[in-house]
């Protein structure tokens, strides 16, 4: 399949690009070149290759979960600007 130079000025005016007369015979002989290159993938031979979705194995790289105890409230409050009642105090960002 070859692609003319009709179409390529077709596809210039659709994408709203202006381009003079040797740059869409440049990009025509370009876009030609990049069809004949994926024709060839219809002659390689896929006979008896499975599919793949990943090239490599897929392994689970996560740990597993652990329990440890956490810090004490009085530590993870320590650097807080605003404390209320063992809890981060911010102010109000809704209107309510």
């Amino acid at each position: 399949m070859k692609i003319s130079f009709d179409e390529v000025k077709h596809l210039t005016k659709l994408s709203k690009l202006h381009f003079n007369h040797d740059e869409v015979d440049n990009y025509l002989m370009d876009l030609n070149k990049i069809i004949d290159y994926v024709n060839k993938l219809s002659d390689i031979d896929f006979e008896g290759i499975s599919p793949t979705a990943y090239i490599l194995p897929i392994h689970n790289v996560f740990r597993e979960d652990e329990v440890k105890p956490s810090s004490a409230i009085s530590e993870i409050l320590q650097n807080a600007p605003d404390v209320q009642e063992e809890c981060f105090h911010v102010p109000q960002v809704l209107e309510g």
